[in-house]
């Protein structure tokens, strides 16, 4: 189901890497996740309908850098907003970070105005793939 998702022309259209993903090397990455402190990926339920993936990556004991996306296949009211908030939730209360981080396209107005929404802060600006990447964090008020 998420291999579908992330090969989606939808999903991977914001992905540095756009090439679709073959199953073998999805089902090696699920596998290389068992024993990781540093990456974890997480599948969002509500009301019996699967919303989207979360994930975490370069997990330390104080930041990581997250990302998201939606499941493509069904048009789930809010769905952006659940997936962010399960984000800073799980980061800054289960993992109990001080910083939240994350990478978008600039052309990815949507996603820009949601993390602006949360209040995430544009701290640095990059080029990958030829196209212009927007640094952005969350610092946990808390901690």
């Amino acid at each position: 189901m998420v291999l579908s998702w992330r090969n989606h022309s939808e999903i991977k259209k914001w992905m540095y890497t756009t090439d679709d993903i073959k199953l073998e090397s999805h089902l090696a990455f699920i596998d290389s996740l068992e024993n990781r402190k540093d990456k974890q990926y997480v599948v969002v339920k509500k009301d019996e309908k699967y919303i989207g993936v979360v994930d975490f990556y370069n997990i330390n004991t104080k930041e990581c850098e997250f990302g998201l996306y939606a499941n493509p296949f069904e048009k789930i009211a809010g769905a952006g907003r659940i997936l962010e908030e399960v984000c800073i939730k799980y980061a800054f209360e289960f993992l109990k970070l001080s910083k939240l981080k994350l990478e978008v396209f600039e052309d990815n107005e949507r996603a820009r105005n949601l993390y602006k929404k949360y209040k995430f802060q544009e701290v640095d600006k990059k080029m990958i793939n030829d196209k212009k990447v927007i640094c952005m964090e969350l610092r946990n008020e808390n901690r």
